[in-house]
């Protein structure tokens, strides 16, 4: 696992805290959004389809401090769009650290050459930088050329002045195995701390929706990689158990309060992903005025086959809490890559087509 013990002793300290006090809902990571617009176009994101007038919206240093004081998560993480536009987010990595709370700042790593002098190494601070394989796929999926090789480059310019370096990589529509493995072994070399890897979630916003991975597919192609890398040290930034989820082995359902996020709108109903359900004012009205139980892959279509670490990482967790032995024995042999998978879990909900839209417009999809 691709985190330092400092870290995983202080999340294990506040998961235990949240026990004893008796906790239903809580949060592990906040998803934090100071802005939207981007210096990519990539053709499975859904973030940057706004208006101009969102796109050029910010959230001040104060409103994300105010984020990161109530909602109360021991780490944050930073998306976009691409945060290093946001002129002051130096100030506001600064005050997530004051706050001793790990902060992972995500970035297609094109501004960071120049803006890496704005941050000083600390073990609260990580480049989380966007990679989504080798130079072709990478490139592909971002739709512009030479990106890889400049987030590469970043990747050794920020690991040489001390920094800590993870890569964050989203898997699409014609991944193999033998690929993602091969870039799994890449990045090793690099020396990167670990590596955040998931499915790609099927935004209603993005601009292409042929470019997603969705149900057995995922599963299958997961059991691959994992088979080959069993004999290989692959610092993967998950839980044992969200791996197993993966590979077909675990059912959950998603937890989707555990990365609550804020952004330029408010607090978003009822996660990351899905941004045209409502906005709540602060946290604790999140909490408390979300309807959790319409969401979820067997309720909602919008939720259909959604595997992203953002909702079930926190789900792997509390089974580990309540199953530590479980936990254990899948951390030392890893993800069962044979063998039945576990059923698929029937919808509940009528499977008629939806209709995306843009802030309640509703758009075309080619």
């Amino acid at each position: 696992m691709g985190v330092p013990l400092r870290q995983q002793l202080t999340v294990a300290s506040y998961l235990m805290k949240q026990k004893l006090k008796g906790a239903k809902k809580y949060p592990l990571v906040l998803m934090l959004e100071p802005l939207f617009r981007c210096n990519l176009a990539c053709a499975g994101c859904g973030k940057i389809d706004y208006p101009d007038d969102i796109l050029d919206k910010r959230l001040s240093v104060e409103e994300c401090l105010q984020a990161v004081d109530e909602c109360g998560a021991p780490m944050v993480s930073i998306p976009g769009g691409e945060p290093l536009i946001h002129k002051d987010m130096p100030k506001i990595v600064e005050g997530i650290i004051a706050r001793k709370k790990y902060v992972y700042l995500c970035t297609n790593a094109l501004l960071l050459k120049k803006r890496i002098d704005d941050y000083k190494p600390s073990p609260y601070l990580t480049f989380s930088i966007h990679l989504d394989g080798m130079q072709e796929r990478h490139d592909a999926s971002v739709c512009q050329d030479g990106v890889f090789e400049r987030a590469v480059e970043a990747i050794k310019l920020a690991l040489g002045k001390g920094f800590r370096v993870t890569v964050n990589c989203t898997l699409f529509q014609g991944e193999k195995a033998p690929e993602v493995a091969e870039f799994l072994d890449y990045c090793m070399e690099l020396g990167v701390e670990g590596i955040t890897i998931a499915p790609g979630f099927s935004y209603e916003h993005a601009p292409r929706q042929d470019v997603f991975i969705k149900g057995t597919d995922v599963k299958e192609l997961f059991r691959g990689i994992f088979k080959i890398g069993k004999n290989r040290k692959w610092k993967l930034n998950h839980s044992s158990l969200y791996l197993d989820f993966l590979a077909g082995n675990q059912s959950y359902n998603c937890t989707p309060w555990g990365n609550p996020t804020r952004n330029v709108f408010g607090w978003q109903k009822p996660c990351y992903l899905l941004a045209d359900e409502g906005y709540a004012n602060s946290f604790q009205e999140l909490l408390s005025d979300t309807p959790w139980e319409k969401y979820g892959t067997v309720k909602n279509p919008k939720c259909a086959g959604c595997m992203a670490h953002c909702g079930y990482e926190a789900t792997a967790v509390e089974d580990m809490l309540a199953n530590p032995l479980k936990g254990l024995i899948t951390a030392i042999r890893g993800p069962r890559t044979d063998g039945d998978m576990v059923p698929e879990p029937a919808p509940q909900y009528a499977t008629t087509k939806h209709t995306p839209t843009i802030s309640g417009i509703p758009i075309r999809v080619e």
